[in-house]
């Protein structure tokens, strides 16, 4: 692990969500410790399934201060960065294997002031974003195959966790790392032991039935808290 401190952030995935309480749920993991929401937006083509856009997400940011980590799952995403900056985002990540040029893609979010990451699907090696990584503000690196929540988290996309936690002290640079995909109070540690401080939390918090409690153990679990 790199020298530099990372402070470790929740961000359970509002896909696991009940939107008919959806206020009320981000009221209570933000009680849990949790800091980010993390907003996947899906477009049935980059991904099999369908989710939500700017409109819901510029209605969230009336009912919450969470911090709005948006993971956009699209294909050409460079179309509508300034669409989701103008619903709130903060942070947006996108995929490398999404667009034709991935660097102006994060030039652009970094120009429309917020934060710019990049994620790689299982099948793509980390290693392509070599030279995208001083751009990046944070790295995602996917533990399941994008699209579906509920999936099991593969152990074998940690290594990747490693190399870019080795590669931001080697280099100097200062990015996140973020991980999503089955992560829970079972795992969360391991996530962090290799290098990983944002986890992405979808049923292990949104879908149980105390989130404030669901959201305490798994902050817990990644900081080594019994």
């Amino acid at each position: 692990m790199d020298n530099v401190t990372h402070n470790i952030i929740l961000a359970p995935s509002l896909l696991a969500a009940d939107f008919s309480i959806v206020g009320k749920q981000l009221a209570e993991i933000k009680e849990g410790g949790a800091e980010y929401i993390h907003l996947d937006v899906m477009d049935g083509l980059f991904v099999p399934n369908i989710s939500f856009g700017t409109p819901v997400i510029k209605s969230l940011r009336k009912c919450t201060d969470l911090f709005f980590d948006v993971h956009l799952m699209i294909d050409r995403p460079e179309r509508y960065i300034n669409d989701y900056v103008g619903a709130g985002a903060q942070l947006i990540t996108f995929h490398y294997e999404a667009t034709e040029n991935p660097r102006a893609v994060l030039e652009q979010i970094k120009a429309a002031g917020v934060g710019a990451a990049i994620s790689v699907k299982p099948g793509t090696p980390v290693e392509v974003l070599s030279d995208l990584l001083p751009l990046c503000d944070m790295v995602l690196i996917m533990t399941v195959e994008p699209g579906f929540g509920g999936q099991k988290l593969m152990a074998d996309m940690l290594p990747k966790v490693e190399w870019l936690a080795r590669e931001r002290e080697a280099r100097g640079l200062d990015y996140d790392i973020q991980v999503d995909g089955g992560v829970g109070k079972g795992n969360a540690a391991d996530c962090v032991k290799a290098g990983a401080n944002v986890l992405v939390a979808g049923s292990s918090v949104m879908g149980q039935p105390d989130l404030r409690l669901a959201a305490t153990e798994v902050l817990s679990a990644a900081k080594g808290i019994n």
